[in-house]
């Protein structure tokens, strides 16, 4: 098996978001209930200003997206173009902000080969070369294992990542960066 990393393109676009309608359906049924996978649609999704911006990558193997996800240095910390209450396009200052790991997904065919650990890595390096030195994120629960082990730690536990009626529970967490 031989992965390969590249920047995501508008053209990616259709199968990026048939690879996280899959991994919202599958990945988080473990911890959420059917209403509340449901639910999780409102707070997670495609953003393409990531992809505007050249910070979002994909990992491909022969030809096939089998994982994506980005870093930004806008203060969105997650939410998809469908949500625009969770979005805030304001640049981050580098010296005192953290970037935000944004939209990373796995397709559920490919979990557990270290696919969002490569996302992760690409990601955390350009954020470096930015000149951040601390990364932000907001966890589900089912990413939450895959952060702890990457060295996130939890800031604050969330009961609601969204402004729909059923809560979905999430995770911020933060990481030093080191160049």
């Amino acid at each position: 098996m031989s992965f390969a990393t590249r920047i995501a393109t508008a053209e990616d676009i259709p199968a990026i978001a048939a690879l996280m309608d899959r991994a919202i359906a599958e990945l988080q049924r473990a911890y959420l209930s059917d209403t509340e996978i449901a639910a999780s649609r409102n707070s997670m999704g495609l953003d393409t200003q990531l992809i505007a911006d050249g910070t979002y990558v994909v990992v491909e193997e022969a030809g096939r997206i089998v994982g994506c996800g980005g870093w930004s240095w806008r203060a969105t910390l997650y939410g998809g173009d469908h949500n625009p209450a969770l979005r805030n396009a304001a640049p981050l200052d580098p010296a005192k902000d953290a970037a935000r790991i944004r939209a990373m997904y796995t397709d559920p065919d490919y979990v557990r080969r270290g696919i969002g650990r490569m996302v992760l890595a690409a990601n955390e390096a350009s954020a470096t070369a930015a000149g951040f030195c601390r990364a932000e994120l907001m966890a589900t629960l089912a990413g939450e294992p895959l952060y702890l082990a990457c060295g996130y730690e939890p800031i604050e536990r969330v009961e609601k990542m969204s402004d729909g009626g059923v809560p979905v529970p999430g995770v911020k967490m933060g990481k030093t960066l080191t160049g």
